[in-house]
């Protein structure tokens, strides 16, 4: 392969230098998406929230989303290639189903996250299988453990995380969510979900519209995956609006 494709030419897939590189493409696919996406975890609540973007004006806007419900109770938000992030949402949606169907009850989010982590580590082992260049976010209101957040990378290691971020400017919302944490403003689910909406604004220096932001929300009041309509999302921009 030559070098004009990203690879030395005397370095190949089959070996431990080319995997790497196979790792370390998927990850720089994940980011180089052109979209980025924040998630916090409040003490009541997890809210996720990314851009927005409809590739043209014949596109149906409702059938654009990065946001996904795996079951009723556990809600996926994926940042990426989003034919990969389809296909491993799907894989999700299985694994799911076969932890209820085989112990009667719904799969924790951290034992979907880890088995989710397994299986893109796996496709970093074997050359003839390509890493999922994706990174997803699952998030949850667990009936034992309260608000959970995880983040899975492409190279199958996954975290819980009281905030997190992914996509193209993950580093700098990152820190935003750092000094937000400090504030320790994450109480309810009004707070948390202002938060992550402005924290998403302020990184992309941009002032959102209603129709380029996709906010999901779940909480202990209600354990449903809910995305937020239009209208919900006018009114968190016009508080944040009013309070800067």
């Amino acid at each position: 392969m030559s070098k004009s494709a990203g690879y030395d030419r005397h370095i190949s897939i089959f070996s431990p230098e080319g995997k790497l590189y196979q790792v370390e493409y998927a990850i720089k696919a994940a980011k180089s998406s052109g979209l980025t996406t924040v998630g916090i975890r409040g003490q009541d609540s997890v809210c996720v929230a990314t851009q927005k973007k409809i590739p043209d004006a014949l596109t149906d806007p409702e059938y654009v989303t990065n946001i996904y419900p795996i079951n009723s109770t556990i809600g996926c938000i994926v940042t990426g290639l989003p034919a990969d992030g389809r296909s491993l949402v799907i894989r999700a949606r299985q694994i799911a189903a076969d932890f209820q169907d085989k112990n009667g009850y719904e799969c924790p989010a951290h034992w979907l996250s880890y088995k989710v982590a397994n299986l893109g580590q796996l496709y970093t082992q074997h050359a003839y299988m390509r890493p999922y260049g994706v990174t997803m976010v699952f998030f949850a209101i667990d009936e034992e453990k309260g608000p959970q957040l995880y983040k899975v990378d492409p190279a199958g290691k996954y975290y819980g995380c009281r905030a997190c971020a992914a996509g193209t400017k993950e580093e700098e919302a990152t820190a935003m969510l750092e000094k937000i944490h400090k504030k320790k403003e994450n109480g309810t689910e009004a707070e948390t979900i202002s938060n992550t909406i402005m924290c998403l604004q302020t990184v992309l220096g941009v002032d959102f519209k209603a129709k380029d932001v996709d906010v999901a929300v779940v909480s202990t009041a209600d354990r449903r995956v809910r995305r937020l309509t239009e209208m919900e999302i006018d009114e968190y921009l016009n508080a944040i609006a009013e309070k800067d």
